[in-house]
């Protein structure tokens, strides 16, 4: 592979790797897609990706990463429980996608430089995702906005759930905001990205990104406040806009966010309480309470599980929340520590989006959309590559006369 190609080849892999981590499990689609096939194009894609990144980083030149390191110890773990089978030979076909998925991270760390170029490559993939959508809600309205999920937006060309629309339009909303912002992208790129997605974010009726969003957004343009105007305006016009939303439009906006539940059914999360409390108050063993029960489908009990540390609890034990909650404090911590960039504020505004979303969904402790997330806040705050400055030309030689050149003595 000549460097030339190198950078789109990246771009390709980190295409590769978003497609790997949509799931096989969601609504039904206009055409009817067996999971079996669904799960081979995913993992197709994800050793496609690590073919292609090997190709193009054949001599394995890496940067350190505390945040790959980390997800490297998580594998350690991982393996320990799921070698005891307890969740069958399907936990170890997870430790094997984790260890690819965070060897091509490995192999992509090369091209890290602090630089916006997965941020690019991150709102490129996931639009892409979001425009099958929009396409599906287009050619079957009944089948993007199914009874069977309330009426909320799913995926009806590629299975998709609402929670997992959702979380990709905040995410990509507010990079593009971000990059608007600090001027590296136009209004009409922006308005682009930034108008369908919020459109189809509230179709999909989801709680945890919208917050997500908003929080993410008001840490992330905090942290430029003092060095951009830009930034001073867009949030004092926010604030505006958000007093005059929740005075003339607050019974909607109060309808939308409880979606019609009970009160009692919104106090408990839509039932997530009490499989939460059912999963901290199930027997232990000493090496389930270290290592967990082994890699699984996120569930407990036939219930989705939806929080990452409980999720991680149950399937990676202490040690991988130990180790999961030390990847949130240390890119939080290198974040804190940068002087105030457009690149700082990005990596700000997805941890925290990955950091709220957590106690809601599930996917902090295996390959995962917020992997990605996280992954390119790492990006964002690596140190940029040393540049080697290119030798000095050398001085030309001066010609001697022959008349001035000294005799040889025998």
């Amino acid at each position: 592979m000549t460097p030339d190609h190198s950078p789109r080849i990246v771009g390709t892999v980190w295409g590769l790797l978003v497609l790997n981590t949509l799931g096989s499990a969601g609504a039904k689609t206009i055409v009817p897609l067996p999971r079996s096939l669904i799960q081979m194009v995913t993992m197709g894609a994800l050793v496609a990706a690590f073919t292609l990144a090997l190709l193009v980083n054949l001599r394995l030149r890496v940067r350190p990463s505390a945040y790959v390191f980390l997800l490297t110890l998580l594998l350690v773990p991982s393996v320990i429980s799921s070698a005891n089978l307890e969740s069958g030979f399907g936990a170890l076909f997870r430790c094997a996608r984790l260890a690819l998925f965070v060897g091509t991270l490995w192999l992509l760390s090369r091209w890290w430089d602090g630089g916006l170029t997965f941020v690019r490559h991150h709102i490129r993939m996931y639009f892409a995702v979001l425009g099958s959508v929009a396409a599906g809600l287009v050619l079957s309205p009944g089948a993007a906005l199914p009874e069977l999920y309330g009426g909320r937006l799913v995926g009806a060309l590629w299975p998709l759930t609402p929670p997992q629309i959702g979380q990709y339009a905040a995410v990509i909303t507010g990079l593009a905001v971000l990059l608007l912002l600090g001027r590296r992208t136009d209004r009409t790129s922006a308005a682009v990205v930034i108008v369908p997605s919020l459109v189809l974010l509230a179709l999909t009726h989801t709680r945890t990104a919208t917050l997500g969003l908003f929080l993410g957004l008001a840490l992330a343009i905090g942290s430029l406040f003092l060095t951009s105007a830009a930034a001073r305006r867009f949030f004092t016009w926010a604030v505006l806009c958000a007093v005059v939303a929740a005075v003339g439009f607050g019974s909607w906006l109060q309808a939308w966010f409880l979606r019609g539940q009970s009160q009692e059914n919104f106090s408990s999360l839509t039932g997530r309480a009490k499989v939460w409390d059912a999963l901290l108050s199930a027997p232990r063993t000493p090496l389930e309470y270290l290592f967990g029960a082994g890699l699984g489908d996120k569930s407990f009990g036939g219930l989705p599980i939806d929080n990452s540390w409980l999720a991680v609890f149950n399937e990676q034990g202490v040690t991988g929340v130990v180790l999961v909650a030390a990847v949130i404090v240390v890119l939080g911590g290198v974040a804190l520590l940068r002087p105030p960039s457009l690149s700082r504020a990005c990596a700000i505004f997805l941890i925290s989006y990955c950091a709220i979303a957590s106690y809601t969904e599930a996917g902090l402790g295996d390959a995962s959309p917020y992997l990605l997330h996280l992954g390119v806040a790492a990006t964002l705050l690596a140190a940029p590559a040393a540049t080697t400055p290119p030798p000095a030309p050398e001085a030309p030689r001066r010609r001697v006369p022959r008349w001035a050149r000294t005799s040889e003595v025998m």
